[in-house]
């Protein structure tokens, strides 16, 4: 039997959802803001690095597929008539993990120096491991949940290997 939650349950959890993500993104760019023109600006990279303007726009239409790739598996889930699954588990998992990532990266550095950045890199690629584990938990439940954090697997893959290059370079 299934239930569709009520349209002011939706509104709630969509909301939380994008609110969730706006302010992962708003800690993101507290976090670089200082750093993205000092230690950053002055590392070598590697050179498939993109300007630094290329961040902004694709991390937004990533955080809005995130919200709504876990909004569409919370609403399957709702007219289970399940209050929770363990693919929500750990798609809450990966946004503490991306959440961690830039602080960790850019504003660690001033902590912990280099050793920051292979701290990063242990996180990064815990957090892809997360986002191929949710899209494989999607493929048993709702597909399109799953599918829709691809192009989130494809950039955060892209992204290890630009940390991955600022701690062999640097």
């Amino acid at each position: 039997m299934t239930r569709t939650p009520s349209l002011a349950r939706q509104i709630l959890v969509a909301a939380v959802l994008l609110l969730a993500v706006v302010a992962i993104a708003a800690g993101g760019s507290l976090a670089t803001a200082g750093f993205v023109d000092g230690w950053y600006a002055d590392a070598e990279k590697v050179p498939w690095n993109p300007p630094n303007a290329v961040f902004g726009p694709v991390w937004s239409v990533l955080y809005l597929m995130i919200a709504i790739s876990g909004f569409v598996l919370w609403r399957w889930v709702a007219r289970d008539g399940r209050r929770w699954d363990p693919a929500l588990t750990v798609y809450v998992v990966q946004l503490a993990l991306n959440a961690a990532w830039t602080p960790i990266f850019f504003a660690g550095y001033s902590v912990m120096g280099e050793a920051a950045w292979w701290v990063a890199l242990v996180v990064i690629l815990v957090l892809i491991v997360c986002v191929i584990w949710y899209m494989g938990l999607c493929a048993t439940r709702i597909k399109a949940a799953g599918w829709l954090l691809a192009p989130y697997l494809v950039w955060i893959l892209y992204a290890s290997t630009l940390n991955a290059g600022i701690v062999a370079l640097n």
